[in-house]
């Protein structure tokens, strides 16, 4: 086959083809008039790229993928190709959780806004919306909120007061709402605080929450961590807190 009709055969554009070719993917033999001609053989490789690319491998993975699928068995194709997945798979669950935290993050933002009083005055530090809580972007695996910089000393849940804007009602429908959210989890205490471990596909459930909670306790720290199928909570907050955290979070088992 010529380079139109392998693409034609193939669905994949000519111009894709000559790439692959210049990366060392899909090697084409030369006929003294400078044409590229391909065997049955491209159709198979140009297959296995499409597949490995549809999972998300950039081509340096998939060039040392077609190594072991040219030379190696089946099963070996598959050792070689499962951890790569799993990467990728790790990949994903951490991009969904930036989106889950963002997506609380913003909702909270909406609902703050929407508390605030309609003044004719030009805004200023004082409509309070500025310095709202904000949830950290992730590091290393973990989502923060709360978080400082290395270069400062202190965080905020350390200095910020301990004072709960809910009472009443409120704080007894908050603890049942984080009861029911961390049905289950195993407890473990931590340096000022616990950490919980529970299924990942609670983390929705989780941020949101933990967004919420910083509009009204803002002395809360809270760190989010995908472990494959589990998710770790830790909630931090000083000493004079520690009754409101066992409340809301459960003793340590």
């Amino acid at each position: 086959m010529r380079i139109s009709q392998l693409a034609e055969r193939c669905g994949v554009p000519a111009t894709t083809l000559r790439f692959y070719e210049g990366a060392g993917l899909l090697p084409a033999e030369r006929i003294p008039a400078g044409y590229r001609l391909y065997g049955e053989d491209a159709v198979e490789r140009l297959a296995f790229i499409g597949a490995a690319k549809h999972l998300g491998l950039p081509l340096e993975e998939i060039s040392e993928m077609l190594t072991v699928w040219e030379t190696g068995s089946c099963k070996e194709v598959k050792a070689d190709l499962r951890p790569r997945i799993a990467a990728r798979l790790d990949e994903a669950q951490q991009r969904v959780a930036e989106l889950t935290v963002f997506t609380a993050s913003l909702h909270a933002a909406l609902d703050h806004l929407d508390a605030l009083p309609d003044r004719d005055q030009p805004c200023d530090p004082h409509c309070g919306f500025l310095t709202g809580p904000r949830p950290a972007g992730p590091t290393g695996g973990a989502i923060t909120f709360n978080r400082r910089t290395p270069e400062q000393e202190t965080e905020r849940w350390q200095t910020a007061p301990v004072a709960c804007s809910l009472t009443g009602d409120d704080m007894t429908a908050r603890a049942a709402t984080w009861h029911a959210a961390l049905d289950g989890a195993t407890r473990t205490p931590i340096a000022d605080g616990l950490r919980m471990t529970l299924p990942a596909e609670r983390i929705a459930r989780i941020a949101e929450l933990a967004v919420a909670e910083q509009q009204c306790c803002p002395f809360f720290d809270f760190r989010l961590h995908l472990d494959g199928p589990d998710l770790h909570l830790e909630v931090r907050a000083p000493a004079e807190a520690a009754d409101l955290l066992a409340e809301l979070f459960g003793p340590a088992t």
